[in-house]
């Protein structure tokens, strides 16, 4: 059986969503007063949070998420708002077994605003994609997208929520898909 991780930085809806359906070895936040930790608790999933600022540098943050990672026997990362830009440490040993969930179609509107952007761009539709995460900002392979579209009464909450929605919906097929094991 696959054994996943969760990656948040904040509030944690998506990860609550997949920790519903999967078994999730551990939950990890970049925030210690994140939301997500206080779903983890509430789930009885395992929490790690510690902060970039907590180290010397990047490398050596990325070294003790490393750690964890293989300490719990992980197979895949799933990252799921989680806010920082994986580096070349965390990517070196697990390039090929993270993904990331972004709220936009992609290569459209990549980084850490894709609604907003999509949203100020005027665009008819954006979508949600999930992808393998590689050394560039929101370019790794597409595992899978689905376009939202834009209707004539949203607002950029309601076009938020519909977004939301479908991540929802689609990170549990994906990791279906990825042969991990639902409950």
């Amino acid at each position: 059986m696959k054994k996943i991780a969760v990656f948040a930085s904040g509030n944690g809806s998506n990860f609550q969503v997949i920790a519903e359906e999967f078994p999730v070895e551990f939950v990890f936040s970049d925030h210690r007063d994140a939301y997500v930790l206080e779903r983890a608790e509430k789930l009885s999933v395992l929490s790690y949070a510690f902060e970039l600022k907590e180290f010397e540098n990047k490398a050596d943050y990325e070294a003790a998420l490393v750690e964890l990672l293989q300490e719990h026997q992980i197979d895949l990362v799933c990252l799921a708002g989680y806010m920082k830009i994986v580096g070349p440490t965390l990517l070196g040993t697990y390039e090929g077994r993270i993904i990331n969930i972004h709220p936009a179609y992609l290569p459209e509107f990549p980084g850490a605003h894709g609604i907003e952007d999509a949203w100020n761009a005027g665009v008819a539709e954006s979508g949600v994609t999930i992808h393998w995460v590689d050394s560039g900002v929101d370019t790794g392979k597409v595992i899978k997208q689905v376009r939202v579209p834009r209707l004539a009464d949203d607002t950029i909450e309601s076009f938020e929520e519909r977004i939301h929605a479908t991540e929802y919906q689609l990170y549990p097929q994906v990791l279906e898909s990825l042969g991990v094991a639902r409950r």
